[in-house]
């Protein structure tokens, strides 16, 4: 019954019986972030390099104006995990040198979860065709899954990165997900790789000061992919329970 409970058919999601304020809204927004940031050319600032160079200004302006540097991170993130732009490890590395740990974690969940539901609700609009066969053979291999337990699955493929980060933001709108299932699915499973990320940036101003090289690769120890395993199978149970259950 899993597939009845999580998973909604494909007609409640029909761009046809949405208004066109509310199929276009969402790409309109999306366009105007993704026009501003290339516009003020602040993709070049996704890089190590950049942050080393301007810490002290960005260590200021979270020390004189919090909040402000606190929405503007998260509309950043927001904006590059909607349009797929490269550095999101990055950018949570940064979240957790300017945050902290366990705060830049809850700031960088509330951004990715907030970039991604921007996806998942574009993919159900108009563009929704375009948009999945952007998704391609990725949706069939998907498809099982989220029919037999989609808040289960989807944690799993937080958790571990089986398929790509984009994939999974589009193919739950395709499959009829619920959206507060993909928001509670997405917010949880992303906050152990955040809190992994946002630890490693809270030690990266020793790293600078010292001139060592700091690579993303180094933060995924054979140990922290264990664990993230680990997770992502134990979220898997109840999915294994529930077709066990029915095949009795």
């Amino acid at each position: 019954m899993h597939d009845i409970k999580e998973v909604e058919t494909l007609s409640s999601t029909d761009p046809e019986r949405a208004t066109p304020l509310k199929r276009f809204l969402p790409l309109a927004l999306l366009f105007g972030a993704a026009g501003a940031i290339y516009a003020f050319d602040l993709q070049t600032y996704l890089s190590f390099e950049a942050l080393s160079s301007n810490r002290e200004f960005l260590s200021r302006l979270v020390e004189q104006h919090l909040l402000a540097a606190v929405l503007i991170f998260i509309a950043v993130y927001a904006v590059a995990t909607a349009i797929s732009l490269p550095g999101g490890a990055l950018l949570s590395v940064t979240g957790g040198f300017l945050f902290g740990g366990w705060q830049g974690a809850m700031i960088v969940v509330i951004a990715a979860t907030i970039g991604a539901t921007v996806v998942f609700l574009i993919a159900r609009t108009a563009l929704g065709d375009s948009l999945r066969k952007r998704a391609g053979p990725w949706l069939r291999k998907m498809e099982q899954g989220f029919q037999d337990n989609a808040l289960s699955y989807l944690l799993t493929l937080r958790l571990i990165p089986i398929f790509p980060f984009f994939v999974v933001n589009l193919v739950p709108a395709f499959l009829g997900v619920r959206l507060s299932t993909y928001v509670l699915g997405t917010g949880i499973g992303i906050i152990p790789g955040a809190l992994v990320f946002t630890y490693a940036g809270a030690g990266l101003g020793s790293v600078f000061d010292v001139g060592t090289g700091f690579s993303i690769g180094s933060v995924f120890t054979p140990e922290i992919l264990v664990a993230l395993t680990g997770l992502g199978l134990l979220s898997m149970l109840p999915a294994v329970y529930s077709r066990r259950k029915g095949a009795r």
